[in-house]
């Protein structure tokens, strides 16, 4: 650009509109482009002040190629900070198949920068970028809409949410709750109940977070009935389906529901007692069971409860044995802080006599030989730990070789490398070796071997 410029008048290096207006502006329509995206607002401003009047042409010159040079530094500047995450953009278009996690990570990385950065044009900029290679993620379309919001910039907010429920992430109950949510925050009523009932009637039909939410915002706008209507109404559809897995969690919910806003514990109890005709006995039901309980004023059920983790538990019953053990633990605890003794001590022996006989030993008796190997190791290396001088005998340096292994081991057989008949003359074995057995396992062996050759002791091997 400096030799462009001192070969052409800088009246041709304007535009029009600078010429027009004597300011030292933007240049081209590229310049400017680079300009609104990657340098800094303090040398925008300073390229709009007017030049001094009756200066020279060559002085004007000389400040219009000193401003574009200031410029030109602020982005390198830029462009060494962000070279990093422009190089990890592997996908830059979009495909169906999924991104990879580090592709994933990137994005947000480079998200964060450029927001800390606080430059709201390049924000918005990266983020429709992000969203050509990352359209199939709401997450991204989250972080889009609440960084608009964030900034006061509700438009580009409710236009990112608009393209991403209506757009591309349509089929997704997740976009669809978070925009039920910021729809009621920003005080638009009945687009979240809009919203809840698209996911209730097309998108996901008996989704359990779904009715939570919509419920406990019916209860915020002081509608318990509709509230209460909304768990009648999704029980009632699940109780048609065969074996729903999502019918027994839908009566703890309401059950809980129903106390927590209305104080009413009968009816929370009528809402299980019923909910145990239609659905079958299972580890996440029995566990809301107890923990409802644990809530609700005395006197509490204890015996009621009692008899159906007996149920379940009972070697008869479906279910596999560890969520019958955990079950088992939860009712233990529970008993330990509502219960007399005697209950607990009951319970207890029951646990015992069901689940402690039955635990897989080949574990326990892989991680004892472990834990015992470990051991023998650390006493080999404390053995070894005053290294022997050459003289020094080898029965003089550990007295105790002999009994620092476990007698089980001299039932095996034992192997030595093989040595040359020189070696073994001039090596005489002791007599107290020739009548010894040792076992030494093949990394103890090895370590051995280096120590004594550290101290430059004669090769007994």
């Amino acid at each position: 650009f400096k030799e462009l410029a001192g070969s052409r008048p800088l009246s041709e290096l304007r535009t029009a509109e600078e010429a027009a207006a004597n300011v030292s502006g933007p240049v081209s329509e590229a310049d400017g482009q680079v300009n609104e995206g990657e340098v800094h607002p303090d040398a925008a401003e300073q390229m709009q002040k007017p030049l001094t009047a009756g200066s020279t042409e060559a002085e004007e010159l000389e400040k219009y190629v000193a401003i574009r040079e200031e410029l030109y530094k602020k982005a390198k500047e830029l462009d060494s900070k962000i070279i990093g995450f422009e190089t990890a953009i592997r996908r830059p278009y979009f495909h169906v198949r999924p991104l990879n996690v580090a592709e994933l990570e990137n994005w947000h990385n480079y998200l964060d920068f450029i927001e800390r950065e606080g430059d709201f044009n390049k924000v918005v900029k990266l983020y429709e970028r992000c969203l050509i290679a990352c359209a199939n993620y709401p997450e991204y379309w989250i972080r889009y809409v609440l960084c608009m919001e964030a900034s006061g910039s509700m438009d580009l907010a409710n236009n990112a949410l608009v393209r991403a429920t209506q757009v591309f992430v349509k089929r997704q109950p997740e976009i669809h709750l978070f925009a039920a949510r910021f729809k009621e925050q920003n005080g638009d009523i009945e687009g979240a109940q809009a919203a809840y009932h698209l996911v209730h009637s097309e998108i996901s039909p008996g989704l359990l977070e779904a009715i939570i939410k919509h419920a406990n915002m019916e209860c915020r706008l002081g509608k318990l009935e509709d509230a209460f209507s909304l768990y009648e109404q999704a029980i009632a559809i699940e109780k048609g389906k065969e074996h729903s897995q999502t019918l027994p969690m839908l009566y703890a919910q309401y059950s809980r529901f129903s106390y927590l806003v209305s104080g009413n514990a009968k009816k929370a109890r009528e809402i299980l007692t019923g909910a145990l005709d239609h659905v079958q006995l299972s580890k996440p039901f029995l566990e809301a069971l107890i923990h409802f309980e644990t809530i609700l004023p005395p006197p509490r059920q204890i015996d009621y409860l009692q008899s159906l983790v007996d149920k379940f538990i009972s070697p008869n019953s479906d279910g596999s044995a560890a969520d019958k053990e955990d079950l088992s633990s939860i009712f233990l605890e529970f008993l330990s802080l509502f219960d007399d003794v005697q209950s607990i001590k009951k319970a207890e022996d029951r646990h015992a006599k069901l689940f402690l006989p039955h635990r897989p030993m080949s574990e326990l008796r892989k991680r004892h030989a472990e834990e015992f190997l470990s051991s023998d190791k650390t006493k080999l290396v404390k053995s070894y730990s005053g290294a022997p001088s050459p003289g020094q005998s080898l029965m003089g340096a550990y007295p105790n070789a002999q009994n620092q292994w476990p007698a089980g081991y001299g039932a095996q057989p034992q192997t030595w490398p093989p040595t040359t008949q020189a070696q073994a003359q001039a090596q005489p074995w002791t007599s107290g070796y020739s009548q010894q057995e040792i076992l030494l396992t093949g990394t103890t062996l090895a370590y051995a071997k280096d120590e004594f050759r550290k101290t430059e002791t004669q090769d007994i091997f």
